[in-house]
């Protein structure tokens, strides 16, 4: 017994069942070779099409801005501890890359994967680079007992 028609038989138009698609019209077979890849969940414009292209990448270039105003913090030093504050505003930008790409629809260029694996990925490296920039050393800000452990059976 064939899928399609009650007794096996072929249907009026001649074509088989393995033919058809679901509705009765012809399916659809994937291509052999890809041509293109499809846009990430999300990844639609930020702003209206009209909108200068800055304002349609705001979240690009709000998680970049950020970033990079850690790594000027970090570069050129102006004063102690810059490093960490640094670090951290580069974690920061991670972090809101993530609180973005998980509140709003459409993030532009913000999105690269699917909106779980974004939203994992930046969270996970962003609040990875807080830690470690709260416990570097000398005089870390943030002591974990158990991670000091750790770090002097592997270096000792």
């Amino acid at each position: 017994m064939t899928s399609g028609t009650p007794d096996g038989a072929v249907p009026a138009d001649g074509r088989a069942a393995a033919e058809t698609g679901p509705k009765g019209g012809p399916r659809r077979r994937p291509p052999t070779v890809t041509t293109a890849t499809v846009r990430p969940e999300g990844g639609g414009r930020a702003a209206p099409g009209d909108a200068p292209a800055p304002a349609r990448q705001w979240p690009l270039l709000t998680v970049l801005v950020l970033a990079g105003l850690g790594l000027l913090v970090v570069g050129t030093d102006p004063f102690p501890q810059a490093f960490r504050v640094g670090a951290i505003l580069v974690g920061a930008a991670l972090l809101t890359g993530a609180a973005i790409r998980r509140v709003l629809p459409s993030v532009g260029m913000l999105a690269v994967r699917s909106r779980f694996t974004d939203v994992i990925t930046y969270g996970v490296m962003g609040g990875l680079i807080v830690l470690l920039a709260l416990m570097v050393q000398p005089h870390p800000w943030l002591r974990i007992p158990f991670l000091e452990d750790v770090l002097h059976l592997t270096v000792t």
